[in-house]
């Protein structure tokens, strides 16, 4: 029996890609979870998948993505208007300050959620493709919330887990945020789910019930 496979997933590869001249460079990313993950690495190696962290044209991408492969990376290239809606729009005009409390600050905007939705059904799609029954899928930050339940409604069984790496609002500050419902569920899809601290295991436990 072939040995259960590590998927990851996030908003952002662990590699940075920059187009100098006429070739595709690619550096190592200096986040948080990239460094973190390369512990992991050390001892098991998985599939990331993620966006790629710019705009890369039509004609460009099967270049891409075999310079990704090297590095064990699998782009999900987005167009120009869904990097504005879903990465810049809805995650981190809307639901980045509103996990963190700076409710004056979040402004929600139907069409940003739609492009999240779009991205995170792009990232399930791409996943739900290369997953094989017992792979353990691990989805990171509030990016990507839907792609756990999206992934169930493609049929997998694997154990999926989700991260969040920012903080978790009370229940009353959780719930000025329109599509409420849609991000607990698709969250609630995943087998386990990781939290900084207790507090915001509470306070996520509130706001689902």
């Amino acid at each position: 029996m072939a040995r259960a496979r590590l998927v990851v997933a996030s908003a952002r590869l662990p590699v940075t890609l920059a187009h100098r001249q006429d070739r595709w460079d690619v550096t190592p990313s200096t986040g948080g979870l990239a460094t973190a993950l390369r512990s992991v690495a050390e001892q098991r190696s998985f599939s990331w998948f993620g966006w790629p962290g710019t705009h890369v044209p039509e004609e460009h991408r099967a270049e891409v993505r075999r310079v990704l492969t090297t590095h064990g990376a699998s782009p999900v290239f987005l167009s120009k208007a869904d990097i504005e809606g879903f990465y810049l729009g809805f995650s981190n005009r809307v639901v980045w300050p509103l996990l963190h409390n700076l409710t004056e600050r979040s402004y929600y905007d139907p069409d940003g959620y739609a492009a999240y939705k779009k991205v995170n059904e792009m990232f399930a799609e791409a996943i739900a493709a290369h997953a094989r029954d017992g792979d353990t899928i691990w989805v990171h930050d509030y990016q990507l919330c839907l792609v756990p339940e999206l992934l169930r409604q493609r049929g997998l069984r694997c154990p999926i887990g989700f991260f969040l790496h920012v903080p978790f609002p009370s229940a009353e500050t959780y719930r000025t945020l329109a599509p409420r419902e849609e991000i607990l569920r698709g969250m609630l899809g995943a087998d386990f789910i990781g939290f900084h601290s207790y507090e915001y295991v509470s306070h996520f436990r509130s706001a689902c019930l």
